[in-house]
């Protein structure tokens, strides 16, 4: 189990790869971009440390310091994965939004919608005692509810983007179990959970994944203006 967080947060760089390959010349930017932005998530894997799991990492980082290498990698390869999967299965094509649409009253506060997930997180970590991945997915899918009332045309991704990426994470999470027999026992802390379990899967990774890809799906075309066609 030493290097299990390791081969998973590789083993999903490689998947990675493999979509960007499939990922038609639009899709690969986009892929791309989300997926470096998202690895600077991996700086957040000390809110996680030991409060929500503890898990075996290169060099040990993850319990000497909160920080580990696995982090920036699983970041890095599920942005652009919940990003992309979506344009996997259904051709799509982007369209930049025009100058004038974009000074309509419903994108008054585009910047601000952007910006809701972290900013819930922050108030969240900062003011409440919930344990960090219930702020995480509760602020992910605040930011996704804002997203989808500030682009209403986007709202068949992120519905469909979501619940493609919980399916890809329920199976590849299935596969870790089926790997690493007793993983989640000796690394999650599950007294600090619900300890509710789906197919011995932490019901809080479902939930995150389902937030996760409700948000990031439309996270490219929010940011930059596009719309899908």
């Amino acid at each position: 189990m030493q290097y299990a967080w390791l081969i998973w947060s590789l083993s999903f760089l490689v998947i990675w790869f493999v979509v960007y390959i499939l990922l038609g010349r639009d899709s690969r930017r986009e892929m791309l971009v989300v997926s470096l932005w998202t690895s600077l998530a991996g700086l957040t894997e000390p809110l996680f440390v030991p409060q929500y799991w503890s898990p075996p990492s290169l060099f040990d980082l993850a319990r000497t310091t909160g920080f580990d290498i696995e982090s920036f990698i699983f970041a890095f390869a599920i942005g652009g994965l919940a990003a992309a999967i979506y344009e996997l299965i259904f051709a799509t094509n982007h369209k930049t939004i025009k100058e004038l649409e974009r000074g309509s009253p419903k994108h008054k506060y585009h910047l601000w919608v952007i910006l809701s997930a972290p900013i819930m997180l922050a108030l969240l970590i900062l003011f409440t005692n919930l344990n960090p991945i219930y702020s995480a997915a509760i602020a992910m899918m605040s930011g996704g509810i804002l997203t989808w009332f500030c682009r209403p045309d986007l709202k068949k991704k992120m519905m469909v983007g979501g619940i493609l990426f919980l399916g890809f994470y329920f199976v590849y999470f299935l596969i870790l179990l089926w790997l690493y027999p007793g993983y989640v026992d000796a690394v999650w802390n599950l007294p600090a959970l619900s300890n509710i379990l789906v197919f011995n899967i932490p019901i809080e990774e479902l939930m995150f994944a389902f937030a996760f890809g409700f948000l990031w799906s439309s996270i490219y075309e929010h940011a930059t203006w596009q719309r899908i066609k």
